[in-house]
């Protein structure tokens, strides 16, 4: 049987030029390093962040399984029983259940409503060129650096006269209305990267304006919508300056005036442990909405970008 040995190879001659398949192979060229002390430093800054913010988090829900005397026994150890009376007493004693629902009713139907009015509005301006779009659009932007301290004196007056004064819908409208120009600067951009051609798609099959806005562009802009929504979620739910003008109703009061009113109150008696027990119940929604709807929120920011 036969061997196939291969050639050696052969050195140049002297004189002649070498190429790179001749020349041997040299060492691995060194890993880059540029940019690590940029990285460290960046994840450090994060680090600490994370930690400023989630350190008061995970010890309000700590300070809300203790009693009173343990609160300034050892206020930074682990609770050494579970007082779930705590949040029993300060869902029904402190009336939180009421407040609650009506925060519920209140941030629900402003939310539907800025959504809808917000997406309809921006589609219009994004996608149709009409004789004062511009000013229409840089209106609402002048509406996002109005201060709204300057309007609560006005609007407690216009809330009064319209009969809407300590009453659910009449905070609903003006959540509707605070919330409106920054839902209509961020849905307009969005709109604006979503592809034409779908659209013109769509009219010429005969599709009706309306129906290519609800059942063709509206569901292409469900990133952005959910971005939005989280934001003016966030916003209505944490929302204590209109409601304590326009909501003067002590049935009717929402979860941040129940708060207030929770932490004067409770303050007196010295129970504090039923005071963080209702800040984390105010606390809880709106992490759970962030944790649920992270990843919607971060596709929609980006969207317009990758687009």
């Amino acid at each position: 049987m036969k061997t196939t040995q291969t050639p050696a190879p052969v050195p140049a001659e002297s004189g002649a030029p070498v190429t790179k398949e001749d020349a041997p192979p040299g060492p691995p060229p060194k890993p880059k390093k540029e940019g690590t002390v940029l990285n460290v430093f960046s994840h450090g800054v994060l680090v600490i962040w994370a930690f400023m913010v989630v350190m008061p988090l995970l010890w309000a829900v700590m300070t809300s399984f203790k009693d009173d005397r343990s609160i300034f026994s050892s206020p930074w150890s682990l609770p050494d029983t579970l007082h779930f009376d705590n949040w029993s007493r300060a869902w029904t004693e402190a009336n939180m259940s009421d407040y609650f629902l009506n925060t519920v009713l209140v941030v629900g139907g402003s939310l539907v409503g800025t959504l809808v009015l917000g997406s309809m509005a921006a589609y219009v301006l994004a996608r149709f060129d009409f004789p004062g779009n511009r000013f229409i659009y840089f209106l609402f932007i002048g509406g996002m650096s109005f201060p709204i301290m300057l309007a609560l004196v006005p609007l407690f007056y216009v809330v009064n006269n319209m009969g809407l004064l300590n009453t659910i819908h009449g905070l609903i409208l003006v959540y509707i209305a605070y919330s409106l120009p920054f839902t209509v600067f961020f849905l307009t951009a969005f709109f604006r990267t979503l592809p034409t051609s779908i659209a013109e798609a769509a009219f010429v099959d005969g599709a009706s304006h309306s129906r290519t806005f609800f059942q063709i562009m509206l569901p292409m802009a469900k990133p952005g919508l959910i971005s939005v929504g989280i934001f003016n979620f966030l916003g209505q739910w944490n929302q204590y300056m209109l409601p304590t003008v326009l909501n003067t109703d002590p049935d009717k009061r929402v979860l941040t005036q129940g708060l207030v009113q929770l932490a004067v109150s409770q303050g007196y008696k010295g129970d504090w442990s039923g005071l963080f027990a209702g800040l984390v119940m105010a606390m809880l929604p709106v992490l759970a909405a962030y944790i649920v709807f992270q990843r919607q929120v971060v596709q929609g920011l980006t969207a317009g970008a990758l687009k």
